[in-house]
C-alpha cells in the first residue's frame, strides 16, 4: 500500500499574451549563449521562427533554426533533427509549435547530452541522466508537452506510436503565450483541444494513487489520481467547455484562444501527474497504422472507453457532466455518467472529431492487431481504472467501428 504521492513540473512555467518577449532575458539569465530551435517549415512562413529567435537575441543570444518537425514525427525525424542540431553545439534546445515539434526537441536534447538512438530510450525511466536544457514554447493548446515528461514518435516499421517518459524531460523553460495560437487553422485546433480534453478526463478518471504498487521514493511513470490531480483537470475540462467551440470556429476569438492555452497547460499538468490510460493505449497502434492526428484518435476511443469504465468509475463520469455543463441531479449518477458521455459525443463531434474507426481508413481485421499492441503497453494498462483483457479491448475497438 502506497503512503504518499509527489508532483513534478518544469523549472518555471511563463503564461501570458507577450510571454515569448521574455525568451532572451530568460535564457540570459540562466547562461545560455547558444540555442537550436527545434520547428518546422510552417511555422518558420508564418513568422514565428524569426519571431521566437529575435526574442532570443534580444538576449543576446544566438540560434539557429532545425526544421525538422512534421506530424507524429517519425523515430528518423528526431535522428535527423539531433544530426543538425548537433553541428551547431548548442547548450540549450528549444520546442516551437505543437507536440510533435516539442517532443523532437525532447529527443535532441536527450541524444546530444547522452547519444545513442531514440529507440535506447523508449519506454520510462531510460534517461540515464540530466538533458541538454530544454526550453518549450506550444503553438498550438493541446498536448501539454510543454510541461509534461513524455515525448512520442511513431515507429513506422513497427506501425505503432511509442513514448519515452523520463522526469529529466520536465523542461527547464516553458513559455506559454497564447497569441502564438491566433489564426491556428481549424482542424489543428479542433484535434490539438481534444488532445487535451482527453488528458484531463484520463486523469480524473485514473486509478487512485493508494491502488497503484509501489511505494518509497522509486520513480514511477505515473502517480495515479490525487487532488491536486483533480483539481488541475476539473479546471481544464471547464475550460474546454466552455472555450473550444469557439476557438475552432472563429479562430482570432482571444478569450477562447487563452482559454484554450490554460487548458492545455493545466491538463499538461494533470494527465503527466496522474497518468492517461486506456485512451491513449487503444490510440498508439491506430494512430501508427493509419496515420491519424493523436487528439482526433484520442476523441473519436474517449466515449467508448468511458462506457467500459463506467462500471468502476460511475461517479467520476457523473461528475463530468456537471464539469461539461450539463444539468443533471448528483443523487442519480447512471443518467448524469450517461449525459457526460453524450455530451463528449456531441462535443467532440461539433468541432470535426470523427466518430467511427472505418471513417480513418481502419479495416476490421486491423482490430485483433490493434488489440494485442494495446494490451502490451503495461504502464497504461496499470494506471486503467479497469484492468482489461485483449478480448475487452477489440470489444471497444469493435463498439468504435
Amino acid at each position: 500500500m502506497r503512503t504518499a504521492w509527489s508532483f513534478h513540473a518544469p523549472g518555471q512555467l511563463v503564461f501570458g499574451r507577450g510571454g515569448v518577449a521574455q525568451l532572451g532575458r530568460l535564457a540570459a539569465r540562466r547562461r545560455w549563449r547558444r540555442i537550436a530551435i527545434i520547428s518546422d517549415a510552417n511555422l518558420q512562413a508564418a513568422g514565428l521562427v524569426e519571431r521566437v529567435a529575435g526574442a532570443l537575441a534580444a538576449g543576446g543570444i544566438e540560434s539557429t533554426a532545425v526544421l525538422a518537425g512534421e506530424p507524429e514525427p517519425a523515430v528518423e525525424a528526431a535522428e535527423r533533427a539531433a544530426d543538425e542540431a548537433g553541428r551547431f553545439a548548442p547548450d540549450a534546445v528549444l520546442g516551437l509549435g505543437g507536440g510533435s515539434n516539442m517532443d523532437l526537441a525532447k529527443f535532441v536534447a536527450i541524444l546530444l547530452r547522452h547519444g545513442g538512438r531514440p529507440s535506447d530510450y523508449f519506454g520510462f525511466d531510460r534517461v540515464p541522466g540530466p538533458v541538454l536544457p530544454l526550453v518549450c514554447v506550444p503553438t498550438t493548446a493541446g498536448t501539454g508537452s510543454e510541461v509534461s515528461h513524455a515525448a512520442v514518435l511513431t515507429d513506422h516499421q513497427q506501425a505503432i506510436k511509442v513514448s519515452t517518459l523520463s522526469q529529466y524531460l520536465r523542461p527547464a523553460l516553458a513559455v506559454v503565450d497564447p497569441a502564438l495560437t491566433d489564426g491556428c487553422p481549424a482542424k489543428v485546433t479542433a484535434d490539438s483541444g481534444v488532445d487535451a480534453l482527453v488528458h484531463a478526463i484520463e486523469a480524473l478518471t485514473a486509478r487512485d494513487w493508494s491502488e497503484l504498487a509501489g511505494d518509497g521514493d522509486a520513480p514511477r511513470a505515473y502517480e495515479g489520481r490525487t487532488p491536486l490531480g483533480e483539481c488541475l483537470a476539473e479546471r481544464a475540462i471547464r475550460l474546454i467547455a466552455q472555450h473550444l467551440v469557439t476557438a475552432v470556429r472563429q479562430p482570432d476569438h482571444q478569450p477562447a484562444r487563452d482559454g484554450m492555452a490554460l487548458a492545455a497547460t493545466l491538463a499538461g499538468l494533470a494527465f503527466s501527474h496522474s497518468g492517461v490510460a486506456l485512451v491513449h493505449a487503444l490510440e498508439y497502434p491506430l494512430g501508427g497504422a493509419v496515420h491519424v492526428s493523436h487528439g482526433a484518435g484520442n476523441g473519436l476511443l474517449l466515449p467508448h472507453v468511458l462506457r467500459y469504465n463506467l462500471p468502476v468509475r460511475q461517479a467520476a463520469i457523473a461528475h463530468l457532466a456537471g464539469l461539461l455543463g450539463e444539468a443533471c441531479d448528483p443523487d442519480q449518477p447512471q443518467p448524469a455518467a450517461e449525459r457526460a458521455i453524450a455530451a463528449i459525443q456531441r462535443l467532440t463531434s461539433a468541432v470535426g472529431i470523427p466518430q467511427r474507426l472505418r471513417d480513418l481508413g481502419v479495416r476490421r481485421d486491423q482490430l485483433p492487431e490493434f488489440a494485442a499492441k494495446a494490451l502490451a503497453i503495461k504502464r497504461l494498462m496499470d494506471t486503467n481504472p479497469r484492468t482489461p483483457t485483449q478480448a475487452d479491448l477489440l470489444a471497444i475497438y469493435e463498439q468504435a467501428f
